[in-house]
């Protein structure tokens, strides 16, 4: 009854459990480039560290052993020489390590913002896993909007598969990514645009106002000159469908075309749904993912009646035209500018490469250290100024290095 008890529990606990949107595999030769930094900075805190000379008396001999015969005489030093040693390097070695692994994962961001709008989790979920080959660890990789920093998508997208380890680093992102990032820009009302009187393009205006001529001309003078005002607004969060074959985007939005006439409420012309499907191609650049969409599929319809449908059909052409020209431009723009992914601080991705699964993508790539790790640690040291070897560090032992 216990064991049955148990495994309830287990199973209880399994479908409560969070999860990720993202993960990062860090494999051998990215911990064997980590390693040679390392110990390429521990060189450079060695070469700190001053050994004072040693005199004194011991009856009636007198001894001064200076710092450049200590290598000579290393043969010979007795275990009160080694307790010198490690009196004075030990602690070193210590402080050094412990200020590059903190220092390092200082500067990964975990909650933090994209843009004005929008800001990123990336929590991990739980200890990363250890093995002989790789590092795998699990974050939340969640969007969220920054006035809402407590809202939250539920998960259900497929959990991202790490399998590979030719190259340093592996990142994989489900379509839930890449959703609570759509989710919270329409959350916090970013996903509209408004064009008004000359950022109409001129062709577009004049079918416009040629394919509603019937209505707009038994209108008074002054609302026929009225500027023209053509509103896009997302109806409902973007959804992101990864295949083996490619990424899309499918959005659905209203178009409302209207007249703005001086000192009265906007006369509204039509108001239609359209459906447009967007190709995404991810890519790594620096420590950022950046995102180039294209549009691939477009249709205007009426939700009022087929007939409306059908004298919507010569907006066709011209409305594609202007998402083209004037919309996909903007969405690039900011897309390409891309999000950070949990990388320490002087560290990039180079050589990536994109491989699309059902229902996830991985990216693989090696790296490179843009900074040295001591201009790292510089920039983010503390302000102590405390003498290492009087900080933290373990009790100096009795034995050798």
């Amino acid at each position: 009854m216990a064991l049955f008890g148990a495994l309830i529990l287990a199973l209880l606990a399994g479908a409560h459990a969070e999860l990720p949107g993202c993960k990062i595999r860090i494999t051998s030769k990215a911990l064997e480039l980590v390693k040679q930094e390392g110990l390429r900075f521990l060189e450079q805190e060695l070469e700190t560290v001053t050994i004072p000379d040693l005199r004194g008396r011991e009856g009636h001999f007198f001894y001064n052993i200076s710092e450049k015969v200590y290598e000579f005489l290393s043969t010979f030093i007795t275990s009160g020489m080694r307790f010198l040693l490690n009196q004075q390097i030990c602690p070193v070695l210590y402080h050094a390590g412990t200020v590059l692994l903190n220092s390092l994962l200082d500067t990964v961001p975990v909650r933090s913002a994209v843009d004005e709008l929008v800001g990123i989790d990336y929590s991990l979920l739980k200890d990363p896993v250890a093995s002989t080959s790789n590092l795998d660890m699990e974050f939340r990789g969640a969007f969220y909007p920054l006035t809402e920093a407590n809202w939250s998508l539920p998960n259900r997208a497929v959990e991202p598969q790490l399998q590979e380890e030719e190259r340093m680093v592996y990142v994989a992102f489900s379509e839930f990514f890449f959703d609570s990032a759509m989710e919270s820009y329409f959350r916090a009302g970013a996903l509209k645009l408004s064009l008004v009187g000359d950022k109409v393009p001129h062709d577009l205006d004049m079918v416009l106002r040629a394919s509603y001529f019937g209505s707009i001309v038994l209108m008074s003078p002054a609302v026929i000159d009225s500027p023209l005002k053509l509103e896009l607004r997302v109806m409902e969060p973007p959804r992101c469908t990864i295949k083996p074959s490619g990424t899309t985007v499918s959005v659905t939005a209203s178009v409302t075309i209207a007249l703005l006439p001086p000192n009265q409420p906007e006369v509204q012309l039509s108001r239609m749904v359209m459906d447009a499907r967007l190709s995404a191609k991810m890519a790594l650049r620096g420590k950022a993912l950046r995102t180039q969409l294209d549009l691939r599929r477009f249709r205007i319809y009426s939700n009022q009646s087929a007939l409306e449908s059908l004298a919507l059909i010569p907006l066709q052409t011209p409305l594609k035209t202007l998402l083209q020209i004037a919309v996909m431009p903007m969405l690039n723009e900011r897309t390409w500018r891309g999000v950070q992914i949990p990388l320490p601080e002087g560290i990039d991705f180079v050589r990536e490469v994109v491989t699309n699964h059902a229902g996830f993508l991985t990216i693989g790539a090696d790296l490179h250290f843009a900074k040295g790790l001591r201009e790292v640690i510089e920039k983010n040291r503390p302000t102590d100024t405390r003498d290492p070897r009087t900080s933290s560090a373990p009790p100096p032992s009795t034995a050798a290095i």
